[in-house]
């Protein structure tokens, strides 16, 4: 049985929460640990949970409770602490999106995992869509062919009252806008099904509708990788209509999620024939269709992932050199955005923007937040289209 804790439990903490009860023969909930304990209490009633509250993870972590592993969901600037602190424990952890708000943060937190022996896994239930699984199975089977250009479309709509709470909106506590906090999910995609970093980023943030907020709420990206191929990815928080995507041209054939594919075939002087190639098309469907639904989805999915690699000494999916590629893309467009300059990566350990304070540094105030609640009454929240 693995005794598994939730620090921070706010918003996402019930996925956290839902996904490890689905499994009461594996594992069980023994802590949740929040610096609003009556937020934990609250938590700790609704889902009738038996476990210990605590209101400083440290307390929790030298409590002598027995803990396999550590649930971190709280606002990412304390994630690093949180997560090294519990590997310096003897504990797994689980990283919420993410990983960190730099580099030098993921790199320390990589080396404490090494240093203590512990497994670390970052979230990214994303990859545990249908969709997403399926697409990424269809790009490897190479029907596609080679993938010429990707539009990642991190489409989300956020009123103004969103930047309210007391640690959004800020550089120092939130480490970015949409492009860390939102575009983290659709660009995890793309590393993911590219395999690779790009070689070259361009890019630029704005804010156009919460002057409640430091951060971007809005960025463009034009991504180069060293195959010549492109990429463009939009992070976005005033998108009506949330109409989030992956579009993946290939040289072979289009293919989107939600899910579509479309091929052309030439006539002998290069424009496309009418209707296309049927026989590719049909061959792609065909693949995509015999692939199983995955048993559990989001971050049930990824949980199960979790736990078996907890139960079995395996590597779980999705890794802390995955959280880190995905936080290097970033920063990358971040850099390139305060700077209107084209970024080349890998980023190194001397760049200025390796570190957070480097980040601080160089981050554009688009404007001055003058007021903040602590906590919000309605706490619904919801995750994202359902493609």
């Amino acid at each position: 049985m693995i005794n598994a804790a939730i620090v921070g439990t706010g918003n996402i903490a019930p996925a956290h929460i839902q996904g490890l009860l689905t499994f009461p023969e594996r594992c069980r909930i023994v802590a949740l640990c929040d610096i609003y304990p009556e937020k934990a209490e609250a938590m700790k009633k609704k889902y009738n949970l038996d476990c210990e509250i605590f209101d400083d993870h440290k307390r929790m972590l030298e409590s002598g409770l027995k803990i396999d592993v550590v649930h971190v969901c709280t606002p990412p600037y304390v994630h690093a602490e949180i997560a090294i602190n519990s590997m310096n424990s003897g504990c797994n952890v689980v990283v919420e999106k993410p990983m960190a708000t730099c580099l030098a943060e993921c790199d320390e937190m990589l080396e404490a995992e090494k240093k203590n022996g512990v497994t670390m896994a970052c979230i990214a239930q994303n990859r545990f869509r249908n969709s997403i699984y399926k697409m990424k199975k269809v790009v490897d089977s190479g029907l596609c062919g080679k993938i010429c250009c990707a539009h990642i479309n991190s489409f989300w709509w956020r009123g103004h009252p969103y930047y309210d709470l007391w640690w959004r909106g800020l550089w120092e506590k939130e480490g970015g806008g949409p492009t860390l906090n939102h575009a983290v999910h659709h660009i995890d995609m793309l590393n993911w099904i590219k395999g690779e970093l790009p070689a070259e980023v361009s890019a630029m943030l704005t804010n156009v509708m919460h002057d409640n907020s430091e951060v971007e709420d809005l960025s463009t990206a034009q991504l180069r990788y060293g195959d010549g191929s492109l990429a463009d990815v939009i992070s976005s928080v005033v998108h009506h209509g949330e109409e989030q995507g992956v579009t993946l041209q290939c040289a072979n054939a289009k293919i989107s999620a939600p899910w579509s594919v479309v091929a052309e075939v030439s006539r002998p002087n290069g424009f496309p024939i009418d209707g296309g190639n049927k026989e590719l098309v049909d061959k792609i469907r065909e693949y995509y269709d015999s692939l199983p639904d995955l048993k559990y989805k989001y971050h049930t999915g990824e949980i199960d992932d979790i736990l078996t690699a907890l139960e079995t000494g395996s590597r779980p999916m999705i890794t802390g050199r995955d959280g880190r590629m995905t936080v290097e893309l970033i920063t990358a467009i971040y850099k390139s955005g305060c700077r209107h300059e084209y970024v080349k990566l890998p980023l190194s350990s001397d760049d200025e923007y390796y570190t957070f304070e480097g980040i601080l540094k160089g981050a554009v105030h688009f404007n001055k937040k003058t007021s903040s609640v602590e906590n919000f009454d309605d706490g619904k929240i919801t995750l994202g289209s359902s493609y």
